[in-house]
């Protein structure tokens, strides 16, 4: 069975940082583009980052030169790192995998991806 795990969210004032985590078990992760979603109260969900099979990455504009992605297959583990979060950035974080990995976030998600159940970060100031 297919499974996928966040941790890391949490409480954290604006400008500090925060490493999501997302274990994947089930299904062998290399082969798979790896994605970040988010979505705010009273919001639709974004795309946050996305990583192919190879590690390429795309972001979206809002956290562009903020956010890392990273994947680390021998731990069947994806990152992402946050930096300079901002109030804006609260939401719940979720690690979606099978996804549509290209320069349109809107594009990300297909009806073949799979989601985690998100792991809550918030920022206040």
């Amino acid at each position: 069975q297919k499974q996928l795990v966040e941790s890391g969210g949490g409480l954290v004032q604006p400008g500090g940082s925060m490493r999501l985590s997302c274990v994947a078990s089930g299904f062998t992760l290399d082969y798979y583009a790896m994605g970040w979603f988010r979505q705010a109260p009273g919001k639709e969900r974004e795309g946050v980052s996305c990583i192919n099979s190879r590690a390429g990455t795309h972001y979206g504009d809002d956290v562009k030169g903020r956010v890392t992605i990273s994947r680390d297959n021998a731990r069947k583990t994806v990152y992402l790192q946050m930096n300079s979060l901002k109030v804006e950035d609260t939401g719940v974080y979720y690690c979606v995998a099978n996804v549509e990995c290209n320069s349109h976030p809107y594009k990300w998600n297909n009806p073949d991806a799979y989601w985690g159940p998100g792991t809550q970060v918030t920022v206040y100031s």
